[in-house]
């Protein structure tokens, strides 16, 4: 039986058994897509990472990532933590890595068990109906805080909605509402200015896993959200932290920096560390042709 070799980390914690989980996984370049597939929804997490050789000029390694569901062209914690693991597999030491995946070549600064990931290019929307976002959060229009929802991303798109402190630890997703008006991902969080924090929950990236507990690619958003909406400065460099995943019993926290210049976000980065909690090999499913 053919086998590949992996490792299960845990990304924005600096303690086992917090954080995100994620699968990296080596040695797949042979295998088609839907024996991608296959092996993340065998290991059932928000996301599984292979490490592929690159196919661009200028990469360090190609990153294909899945949810149990589906491919996603980007995400933040499987994209910190394979660079943190790959380069430790491979004796590099600290410096900057090229990420290849479907957002582009994405630098990565890596550091001892840690890593600083610059996003894709910001994007924003405009202001939105905060109605369909409260009703599939289950909360009400009390709840509502600060500037109006909108969709922005750095490489994938979130919808994010500002809430009353106490309304975050009481959504509970309606997934009829969210089906009803087409809610997939969306970041739920209270702001906090004077310590610029975020307390978020992030819901929607597989039917299997419904909240993460630390999303890389939703912190990289806020910051542009934060830029368009006016909390954070719309000149210069800006740092925020987004805690995450205590109402799942595994908190995490992600370092963030937005730049900005004439009130519009030109690039973000989020940061934070990797814990190795175990590696094995695992089988290689076969081919459905």
């Amino acid at each position: 039986m053919s086998v590949l070799p992996y490792e299960i980390v845990d990304v924005f914690t600096d303690r086992p058994f917090t954080g995100n989980p994620l699968a990296v996984v080596f040695g797949a370049e042979a295998l088609a897509t839907e024996q991608l597939q296959a092996l993340a929804g065998e290991f059932n997490l928000s996301e599984t990472v292979f490490v592929l050789p690159p196919t661009q000029p200028g990469a360090t390694y190609r990153a294909r990532i899945f949810t149990p569901d589906r491919e996603l062209p980007f995400a933040g914690h499987p994209s910190v933590g394979a660079a943190v693991t790959a380069g430790r597999r491979a004796g590099r030491g600290p410096g900057e890595v090229v990420q290849e995946c479907g957002a582009g070549l994405l630098p990565i600064e890596v550091f001892e068990g840690r890593a600083v990931l610059t996003g894709g290019e910001p994007t924003v929307g405009p202001e939105l109906d905060p109605e369909p976002l409260l009703a599939a959060a289950g909360l009400s229009t009390a709840d509502l805080a600060g500037p109006a929802p909108r969709v922005a991303g750095c490489g994938l798109e979130f919808r994010y909605l500002a809430v009353r402190p106490g309304a975050v630890e009481r959504v509970a997703v309606d997934r009829t509402a969210a089906d009803r008006y087409g809610v997939d991902h969306f970041s739920v969080f209270a702001w906090s200015g004077e310590e610029a924090v975020a307390y978020a929950r992030v819901f929607g990236h597989s039917p299997r896993l419904p909240e993460d507990p630390a999303t890389g690619s939703a912190a990289l958003g806020l910051g542009v959200w934060l830029v368009a909406s006016g909390l954070v400065p719309g000149e210069g460099r800006s740092s925020y932290a987004v805690r995450q995943g205590a109402e799942l019993g595994r908190p995490s926290l992600l370092e963030c920096t937005v730049t900005a210049a004439g009130g519009v976000a030109l690039g973000a980065t989020v940061a934070g560390q990797v814990v190795p909690i175990a590696r094995g090999e695992i089988a290689v499913p076969p081919f459905v042709g």
